[in-house]
């Protein structure tokens, strides 16, 4: 029998996630880099979107407003942030769903592109695994995944900002490279770092990859 998913809220306890939106717009830099993410999805007109683990919409928001005609969908698996994501969101068309990452409840081939912010350092490691092999599951042949999350570190200072870092959550997958093997184990090809950044939580890392035909 498979291990019970354990969720982790945004800042690992409900009571942080008000102040969840102010440090990411203040301290992370994120419109920064989600702009960046939704550059190199590289979305074309009418094509169906995922925003896994959407948290309250900001990168889902920003997809629509950057492609009105795509249909665009935010998932998460707090209900808390779904309902700022909603209010957020008041006349903008896009879908908001309740899930978890690891078990998606969409057909399969049914989106064109899955991007998704932050989210996949939350994830214990076997649910890392499944969240990326739903994450095949659901998308189009020749469909995209594009991650942007903490990743290995590229110099000596990020990998002294990791020493602290590597006790938090689950990050440790990320920072020790292993988020792109555990994508190709999933089944994608072209698995590749795009870019990497430095922030004052640590190094992220924009990650693409292709589900073949």
């Amino acid at each position: 029998m498979e291990k019970p998913t354990r969720y982790i809220p945004a800042l690992s306890f409900k009571w942080l996630t008000p102040l969840y939106d102010p440090l990411l717009k203040w301290v992370m830099r994120e419109e920064t880099f989600k702009s960046k993410l939704i550059q190199q999805a590289n979305i074309q007109p009418r094509m169906k979107v995922l925003d896994l683990g959407c948290g309250t919409g900001t990168l889902t928001l920003m997809l629509k407003r950057a492609h009105p005609t795509a249909e665009v969908t935010g998932m998460d698996g707090d209900s808390q942030v779904l309902d700022i994501a909603r209010d957020k969101s008041r006349g903008t068309s896009i879908q908001w769903d309740e899930g978890l990452a690891s078990s998606l409840a969409y057909p399969d081939s049914v989106f064109d592109r899955v991007v998704t912010s932050l989210v996949i350092h939350h994830l214990v490691t076997d649910d890392k695994r499944r969240a990326f092999k739903e994450i095949y599951r659901v998308l189009k042949p020749n469909g995209e995944l594009h991650i942007l999350d903490f990743g290995a570190p590229h110099s000596s200072l990020t990998r002294f900002m990791t020493t602290y870092m590597r006790r938090l959550e689950e990050v440790v997958d990320n920072f020790d490279g292993k988020i792109p093997l555990f994508v190709t184990e999933a089944g994608f090809s072209e698995v590749k770092e795009a870019q990497h950044f430095v922030t004052v939580f640590g190094p992220l890392s924009m990650l693409r990859a292709v589900k073949g035909d």
